[in-house]
């Protein structure tokens, strides 16, 4: 259910489980997380999915099985968070609950325009991930992150746009995190890396 293509450098990971809107079970997070482990020399890595949804999050079985509480959405996410590449969510579709992780863990997201974005953790009764509020604030500020989290907003992707949710809207979202990784795929892994350093905050 999880599918990866090295290409030069690029590493692309794909969620491929259409048919379930893909919905992250543990085993898809473990393997994302042991992808990105192993990615150091990756020069670029994007995360897309395929079908009309990039995730609705957590499979709902598996959420009340123990997942929605489990360490594995921290480990993917921070797996992510820590590659010294570039990193960028393609999302092809909506992007929802636990999802959220992995995508707000990349350096940038880029969106199809009908996608939708929701994070109903209120409503569930379980709480986000760890490091979730704490980047949803840190792109959007803590009145939209609240928005979203305590609010239980489902936002569009022009909203996402404006909020700083997403930093582009494309019509191939893979396409376009290809073209904003060139440079990156282009230059030493001295060079990108030390600029990706000089970038992060705190």
């Amino acid at each position: 259910m999880i599918r990866l293509d090295k290409d030069n450098g690029l590493w692309t990971i794909t969620l491929a489980r259409p048919d379930k809107a893909n919905a992250l079970t543990y085993d898809m997070l473990a393997e994302i997380a042991d992808i990105a482990e192993s990615a150091q020399d990756a020069r670029a890595l994007v995360l897309s999915g395929e079908g009309k949804v990039f995730s609705a999050g957590a499979d709902l079985d598996a959420a009340k099985e123990g997942l929605a509480t489990s360490d594995v959405w921290d480990r993917a996410s921070s797996a992510i968070a820590k590659l010294p590449c570039m990193t960028i969510a393609a999302l092809n579709g909506t992007l929802a609950g636990g999802a959220f992780g992995i995508a707000l863990a990349c350096d940038l997201r880029v969106s199809v325009p009908a996608a939708n974005f929701f994070y109903p953790v209120m409503r569930l009764g379980y709480l986000p991930q760890h490091a979730d509020p704490a980047r949803m604030v840190a792109l959007m500020g803590p009145a939209r992150a609240k928005l979203i989290l305590m609010g239980g907003q489902k936002i569009d992707a022009e909203s996402a746009l404006q909020f700083g949710l997403i930093d582009r809207i494309s019509t191939d979202p893979i396409a376009e995190a290809k073209a904003l990784v060139a440079h990156a795929l282009e230059a030493s892994e001295e060079h990108a890396h030390a600029i990706k350093r000089m970038c992060q905050v705190g």
